[in-house]
């Protein structure tokens, strides 16, 4: 679990124009620290268990068992090593096509840019006189070979 150290809303201003996959490699690379922490704990825990003898409680088992917290630490070293796979230059290009479509849609289909918001099929009463015309082609099918 994320600690409740970790600003998320601070994390979000400061990957601004970071894709949902960069995004995604942040918050893997910080659970992957947070996870190989706890390991290292876990052996050093067990190192010092050997060297004691097995004379440590049963109750220090439980606090092994958890799951390990993704602090603020780890997202902190994930950022720095994190970079954008979307650059600026990128960005401005992809924002021109988007306008450019935008503008063509908005010529083609007018000023509602080819929404579909008014979509609806066909009134099924206009096509009641298209299953009337197969109904007679059927009785008509039937009277050839009786």
């Amino acid at each position: 679990p994320v600690s409740k150290d970790v600003d998320l809303s601070y994390l979000a201003s400061q990957t601004d124009k970071f894709t949902g996959a960069d995004l995604t490699e942040i918050c893997q690379t910080a659970c992957k620290l947070a996870i190989r922490e706890e390991i290292e704990r876990d052996i050093e825990h067990q190192r010092m268990k050997e060297e004691a003898g097995e004379e440590m409680d049963e109750d220090d088992d439980e606090e092994e068992d958890m799951m390990p917290e993704i602090l603020p630490s780890h997202f902190e070293h994930a950022v720095r090593n994190a970079r954008r796979s979307v650059s600026d230059r990128d960005l401005a290009q992809y924002a021109s096509f988007a306008q450019t479509l935008q503008q063509s849609r908005a010529a083609v289909t007018g000023s509602g840019g080819g929404s579909l918001s008014t979509f609806a099929f066909p009134d099924q009463s206009g096509m009641a006189g298209e299953d009337g015309v197969k109904e007679e082609e059927e009785e008509d099918e039937e009277d050839l070979y009786s």
